[in-house]
């Protein structure tokens, strides 16, 4: 973990209720990251790859099933891995998929003690994952209000699983809440409704009533970045969304997204995402679901 620690922007939009991705690929290539939604990872075929959840790191079997709670740390490394095709889907969703209104039911209480569970990571028995194998690699195939309904079941079947196992130790949880501040929120919906224009620190800053300095203070404060690479961030994950979900040029993307030349563009995405556009989409050519 010598790399600095990326904070993934996924593909989600807000109207979004989740996502998968269902691939097939060689190796495992993105750094140690994090994001505000919560992730379940199934691996297959990748015996001896290394698991990195918070401060917990260990060697996975041939079978892995693993879900993430919102910010915390995580990756999958090749390590001793050696196999050619590694089967890999990962499901993404927001931490308000299922309301606190639900979650307080009877009936959803497991789910509310595992989605409490994954604030330190989950990691699922060999059983539990041959059990709900099917509808993992079904639910990419569900379309609409059946995929929503077969997400929570999965999710009910793995709440009421038995040997689970709490990954990280309890003192390594972070704050889900990302943001904590009214003007970080102010700054980003701004963001997501000019991200294909100029956007100037000072003009922003100027939005939100405060000085440059005080400005990027704050914003170095919150996101542990400069106003400049959070701004990139927000544009490259608009961008993987597009890279993602259609056929549009990587040119046309890069300026759709708010790049001013493509040069520029390739490089940042490279720096950040560790590929090219255009080696990142090829990377997502198996199946991907965004409901």
């Amino acid at each position: 973990m010598k790399d600095p620690i990326h904070r993934e922007i996924t593909p989600l939009s807000d109207n979004d209720c989740f996502m998968v991705f269902d691939r097939y690929k060689s190796e495992f290539t993105f750094p140690v990251h994090f994001h505000p939604e919560y992730e379940l990872n199934y691996i297959s075929n990748a015996k001896g790859a290394k698991r990195i959840i918070g401060d917990h790191i260990d060697e996975i079997d041939d079978l892995e099933l693993v879900l993430v709670g919102p910010n915390i740390f995580h990756c999958w490394e090749d390590f001793h891995n050696e196999a050619s095709q590694i089967h890999e889907i990962t499901i993404q969703f927001p931490a308000d998929l299922i309301g606190e209104g639900l979650l307080s039911k009877n009936v959803f209480k497991p789910i509310k003690e595992l989605f409490q569970h994954a604030q330190r990571g989950v990691a699922f028995s060999r059983q539990t994952i041959k059990q709900v194998e099917d509808k993992l690699l079904t639910i990419s195939k569900k379309n609409g209000f059946d995929s929503i309904l077969e997400l929570q079941s999965l999710l009910f079947d793995l709440a009421i699983s038995r040997n689970q196992r709490l990954l990280t130790n309890a003192s390594f949880q972070r704050s889900s809440d990302f943001y904590n501040s009214e003007s970080i929120e102010k700054m980003y919906n701004y963001i997501k409704e000019n991200y294909n224009k100029k956007i100037k620190l000072e003009d922003v800053a100027k939005l939100l009533n405060m000085s440059v300095i005080s400005f990027t203070r704050l914003v170095k404060q919150h996101t542990g970045k400069s106003f400049i690479d959070f701004l990139n961030e927000m544009r490259l994950g608009l961008a993987t969304r597009q890279l993602i979900e259609t056929n549009t040029s990587v040119a046309q993307i890069c300026f759709n997204c708010g790049f001013n030349n493509v040069s520029n563009f390739n490089r940042i995405f490279k720096r950040k995402q560790g590929v090219t556009p255009s080696e990142f989409r090829n990377n997502f050519t198996g199946m991907k679901s965004i409901y």
